[in-house]
């Protein structure tokens, strides 16, 4: 079964409320013929958009190309959530690389993030970026490791927009008993997913960049210049870029051992007014909560609540998106028990053993950018970016990502799966303790 058209239809954007309050641009034809370029990149989300966009700033002659559409993928389904730091908090990557490069990680992610807002207020401003993320306990134990670690960002490394919360402030925040504290982190925020991968999506356009839909890459044949072939195309380049994250199915082998798929959801509820928008969230933050299959939300510009939850492992989506998420939601706020259920969707994403993106380049030529696990929207900018420069002869950063540890799952592509799953069935269990 081929993940790109397992859950979807060809060319075809997914139901849910992003699709319906986005205007896509294109749309773009499929790549035809021989076709001849600096860097092909395959992969139209955030990555490729990105590093498109970069890549056209330093005049190199650009093919970007995608199986569905521009933004098809996870970059058009996910929370909207632009998370800082790294997906590993910094006391883990300190453990994980030293305080040296945990540090130069840090930089790269509030570069994410800086980066992020900036082509959104010029790209796409309708994408509505709206500041803060409330990070939620759902047990006390967890709530003085969110403090001291509060205070350890400010301390070591200067950051002072995480704000440590108690139990009544938090209440105060979230409209349900289910959260005993946290933080709130003003340097992150939210926006429209699919309208920010649009808006970059005609920048590209634009600049001149050539943009090919419904133009699956079929194989990669290494080499100087490489080629990236389609059903109906041959593209020569001297360069080549893999943006696949989730969805980068069997087209190479190397980085499939190192990046996994797993599904995620996200249903939309109906219109609330604005008085009942801030008893369950105020202040219009974004929410992840502590769980380790994590549970997110928060409330579209029309004051819907737009929920995330549930995982499945496996190709198919389930029959019923809109009861596996309801579930949660209601655990969360049962006083939602009436609130009709508008649009429910499901999407693929990339995750690695350590949860940390998979950057890596695959031959001199041929780079992959990958694996966010999670955490996509502002560091796969970046990585595109970083692509980008690293192309251009300004590697430095991207080997900083590269140089991260990126073990292969046990028994590699093959076993995965199976492995994941009985890692999950004990991770949740772990959370209903």
């Amino acid at each position: 079964m081929d993940i790109l058209f397992a859950n979807d239809r060809a060319g075809e954007y997914p139901p849910s409320w992003y699709a319906a309050t986005a205007t896509a641009p294109g749309p773009f034809p499929s790549a035809t013929g021989d076709m001849t370029a600096d860097v092909c990149i395959v992969g139209a989300g955030y990555t490729g958009l990105s590093a498109a966009l970069h890549l056209r700033e330093k005049g190199y002659d650009v093919v970007l190309i995608d199986a569905h559409r521009v933004g098809w993928g996870a970059s058009g389904r996910n929370g909207g959530q632009v998370g800082t730091g790294q997906r590993l908090d910094q006391e883990a990557l300190e453990k994980l690389v030293g305080n040296t490069r945990a540090h130069a990680l840090w930089d790269l992610a509030q570069e994410s993030v800086a980066t992020t807002k900036a082509l959104a207020a010029e790209h796409a401003p309708e994408a509505g970026f709206a500041p803060g993320i409330l990070h939620a306990c759902h047990r006390a134990r967890y709530v003085p490791h969110a403090k001291a670690y509060a205070e350890k960002m400010a301390r070591d490394y200067g950051y002072n927009e995480i704000r440590p919360l108690g139990a009544d402030e938090m209440h105060h925040m979230i409209g349900s008993p289910a959260y005993v504290g946290g933080d709130l982190d003003m340097g992150g925020g939210h926006l429209h997913p699919l309208r920010y991968a649009f808006g970059l999506a005609r920048a590209a356009r634009a600049e001149g960049v050539r943009i090919h839909e419904n133009s699956k890459a079929t194989g990669i044949s290494f080499g100087t210049p490489a080629t990236v072939t389609t059903d109906k195309a041959r593209i020569s380049a001297r360069h080549v870029i893999l943006a696949c994250n989730g969805y980068l199915g069997r087209l190479n082998r190397r980085t499939a051992a190192r990046v996994m798929p797993i599904n995620n959801f996200i249903i939309a509820t109906e219109p609330m007014t604005a008085e009942a928008q801030e008893k369950i969230v105020r202040g219009n933050h974004a929410v992840a909560d502590s769980k380790f299959v994590i549970n997110y939300f928060r409330f579209s510009e029309d004051h819907r609540l737009l929920f995330g939850g549930g995982e499945t492992y496996g190709y198919r989506f389930p029959t019923d998106i809109a009861a596996l998420v309801r579930k949660p939601m209601l655990e969360i706020f049962p006083q939602l028990k009436n609130t009709k259920i508008t649009h429910a969707w499901g999407g693929t994403l990339g995750i690695t053993m350590n949860r940390m993106p998979h950057f890596e380049r695959l031959a001199g030529n041929i780079l992959s950018v990958s694996g966010y696990s999670g955490h996509g929207v502002a560091m796969a900018t970046l990585g595109g970016k970083l692509a980008a420069k690293a192309i251009a002869g300004q590697a430095e950063r991207f080997d900083v990502m590269a140089g991260v540890p990126s073990p292969a799952f046990p028994g590699g592509a093959a076993m995965r799966w199976p492995l994941l799953v009985l890692a999950m069935v004990w991770f949740s269990l772990r959370d209903r303790l």
